[in-house]
């Protein structure tokens, strides 16, 4: 469970986040949708570890975090294979994981190529393969599908529901199909700064 009391978040001047009170639950799949610029990156930074807020309180019970980036964030150095071994380096069947995500991300031919040498729709669905390899009980997932067609999309997300069952999955997106593939309830982020989560109920296809 993830409990946010009154957190708010600032850059310099801007106020991004403010006085922001939400619950998540263990499990579940959630949607955060709201205009651009809103604070929704943010909060899953926050979410994430990687920031914290500048008052309130954040708490949570999970313990590993996987999260895909807008951008993929891919070692430049290491191909298709490593980029998704370097989160895998404790396992002893890190070559074996790494190659069963390849596969179900349709990379497999791309296995020894360099993230230069990819589309932008192949980088991101190696970061994705990435994050669901490295596993956790709690997956963000920000703007997952932007660089992929509807096609893609619709193969893709089982294997995201999938990998994620178990776990806590919070997605921006702008997209309510995008929720739908997930089977995520809608989250609408209201506030410039973002002071406000609504659950709006559960995306259909």
């Amino acid at each position: 469970m993830i409990e946010l009391n009154n957190i708010s978040r600032r850059f310099d001047e801007k106020e991004v986040i403010r006085e922001l009170s939400f619950a998540f639950p263990q499990k579940g799949a959630f949607a955060l949708m709201g205009p651009s610029g809103c604070g929704k990156t943010t909060l899953l930074r926050l979410l994430a570890g990687l920031d914290l807020p500048d008052t309130g309180d954040l708490t949570s019970d999970h313990t590993k975090i996987a999260m895909s980036f807008q951008e993929p964030r891919l070692i430049p150095w290491l191909n298709c294979e490593d980029n998704i071994k370097l989160v895998l380096s404790q396992n002893p069947y890190a070559e074996k994981i790494a190659q069963k995500w390849l596969h179900a991300f349709e990379l497999s031919d791309a296995a020894k190529l360099l993230p230069s040498e990819l589309s932008g729709g192949m980088q991101q669905r190696l970061s994705l393969a990435r994050a669901l390899a490295y596993g956790g009980d709690l997956f963000l997932l920000d703007e997952p599908f932007s660089a992929l067609d509807p096609e893609l999309k619709a193969r893709i997300a089982p294997l995201i529901k999938e990998a994620t069952k178990d776990a806590l999955l919070i997605l921006v997106t702008h997209d309510k199909a995008d929720a739908a593939l997930l089977g995520a309830t809608v989250l609408e982020c209201s506030g410039t700064p973002l002071s406000s989560i609504k659950p709006m109920g559960l995306c259909q296809k």
